[in-house]
């Protein structure tokens, strides 16, 4: 874009993890590529430990505002009318903040729907496509979707400019090892450090009798995850070698899956960052109540080209079949590493979500 832009993005969290992570990630992009943002979000908790104060005060074109801000009259007021508006994941834009941004706005502003991310073959289609606003305050306007995805005809994926040279760097220094050496200091060379960052999988009590005694040493996640294990323990007898992570921001949640021989990742923005860190991972796909997520997880193996190893056990681990997991071996974790690495080769080649919607939204407006 020839000159900034300012951005309203909307964010109502479901899984603070994963929502705001992706909108706070996009927020950072943005405003790196010259961009002021507004996030408006429902629950701004997490940025807590996902942002630091260093990050936010090395971004001050990003403005996190409170939802309810946009349907106070008086405050919507004194902002300045933004060139695009995102509603992410699909919320809904505040009835009072539509009608104000129609009573001050020469032009409409790009409106953009940004969707949950999917490898089934109907996002191509969908990606896009108009969505006449045909009620309310704005009738007559023009949303458009706009689709995460894996494929060229696709939105697809966040990736900051710098990714691969900063993971180049932790890998090629001494980063790596320490950092392997401060959270695993007793692993020994044949042992696999594990990370975990997942919902409550039924296979969890089975991935952990498969660590007892082994070498291994999981490191596991705060949160849910944490939560799910230690429940998990209190039926064993024996247990494997593990310990528990403190919440960390972005870049070292990045940092521990370049680190780790093989990452357990879960929902959206997770399994997009284990896909840039290229190393062997298992996705716990966010499950839903009509089984829509087992579609979604075999689509996206498809384009993965994972072998059948890591096919059955993703099946077992999102519950898709009901039966053993199967138990990890350096054969099998080896083929997923080589897996990863491939996707990710190909994802290279494509422009990033970034670059895709400041084009779009251009385009729109």
């Amino acid at each position: 874009m020839n000159s900034p832009r300012l951005w309203d993005i909307f964010c109502a969290v479901i899984d603070n993890h994963g929502d705001l992570g992706v909108c706070w990630r996009l927020a950072r992009q943005l405003a790196e590529a010259g961009q002021s943002v507004r996030l408006w979000v429902d629950d701004d908790s997490a940025l807590r430990w996902m942002a630091t104060q260093e990050s936010l005060a090395r971004l001050p074109c990003i403005r996190v505002l409170p939802w309810v801000d946009a349907s106070d009259i008086d405050k919507l007021a004194s902002l300045s009318p933004a060139d695009v508006w995102i509603e992410a994941f699909g919320c809904t834009l505040p009835e009072a903040f539509v009608a104000h941004g129609v009573a001050t706005h020469k032009t409409p502003p790009a409106w953009i729907n940004l969707e949950y991310l999917s490898a089934e073959s109907w996002v191509p289609r969908l990606h896009g496509l108009p969505s006449p606003v045909m009620s309310g305050p704005a009738k007559g306007w023009t949303k458009h979707f706009f689709y995460p995805g894996v494929t060229p005809d696709t939105g697809g994926l966040l990736r900051e400019s710098d990714l691969m040279l900063r993971q180049q760097t932790f890998e090629k220094s001494n980063q790596r090892a320490a950092w392997r050496h401060q959270h695993a200091p007793g692993l020994m060379a044949d042992g696999l450090l594990i990370s975990l960052f997942c919902y409550e999988p039924t296979a969890l009590p089975q991935l952990l009798t498969q660590l007892v005694g082994k070498p291994h040493h999981l490191l596991v996640t705060p949160g849910r995850p944490l939560a799910t294990v230690q429940k998990s323990l209190t039926n064993m007898r024996d247990q494997p070698s593990w310990s528990a992570l403190p919440y960390t921001d972005q870049n070292g949640f990045d940092e521990m899956l370049w680190a780790c021989d093989l990452n357990f990742v879960r929902g959206e923005d997770s399994l997009v960052r284990a896909l840039w860190a290229a190393q062997a991972f298992v996705w716990h796909i966010y499950p839903q109540d009509d089984n829509a997520h087992h579609a979604k997880l075999t689509a996206f193996l498809d384009w993965l080209q994972a072998p059948e190893s890591l096919r059955h056990f993703h099946r077992v681990w999102n519950g898709v079949v009901v039966g053993q997991l199967p138990v990890l071996t350096v054969k099998d974790l080896h083929e997923w590493r080589h897996c990863a690495q491939a996707a990710r080769a190909r994802l290279l080649t494509q422009d990033s979500l970034l670059r895709q919607l400041m084009t779009f939204a251009m385009q729109s407006t």
